[in-house]
């Protein structure tokens, strides 16, 4: 007899996203693209967010000196053993807008990031910000 599905595991809490600091992140084909820099917390409910992550750079581009940051949806992610992972390629990511991990996104900001990743306004994350007014701040460092 087998064991019913208990579902999706619940996201991870704000303790533990800030753990997984330092963790290589994979995405969805198993190809590494970057490590976890930090993590972006709601600014109501201090719930995790987002993960933010360095890019990897290949060849060349690693003498560059510029690093780009780019956030994750959390829900979207798992983290076991010092690695993390996530349910987006590398192409999706790597085109992901910017974000600096010192100072806090605006409501607008989060909803382009959604709509990146084809996170509809009723779903998930947009739909949480979607109601806040225009300017707010959604989400904070952690």
């Amino acid at each position: 007899m087998t064991e019913p599905d208990a579902g999706p595991a619940p996201p991870p809490n704000l303790a533990e996203a800030v753990g997984w600091i330092g963790f290589e992140l994979d995405e969805v084909n198993g190809s590494s693209v970057g490590r976890v820099r930090g993590v972006f917390a709601d600014a109501d409910a201090a719930e995790p967010t987002w993960l933010v992550v360095a890019l990897a750079r290949r060849g060349l581009l690693r003498l560059r000196r510029r690093t780009d940051l780019v956030a994750i949806p959390l829900r979207d992610c798992a983290a076991a053993a010092g690695r993390a992972w996530t349910a987006h390629g590398r192409d999706s990511i790597r085109t992901t807008p910017t974000v600096d991990p010192t100072r806090p996104l605006l409501r607008e900001h989060e909803l382009a990031i959604c709509a990146h990743y084809g996170i509809g306004e009723r779903v998930g994350r947009a739909a949480e910000v979607r109601g806040r007014p225009a300017g707010a701040v959604t989400s904070q460092p952690a």
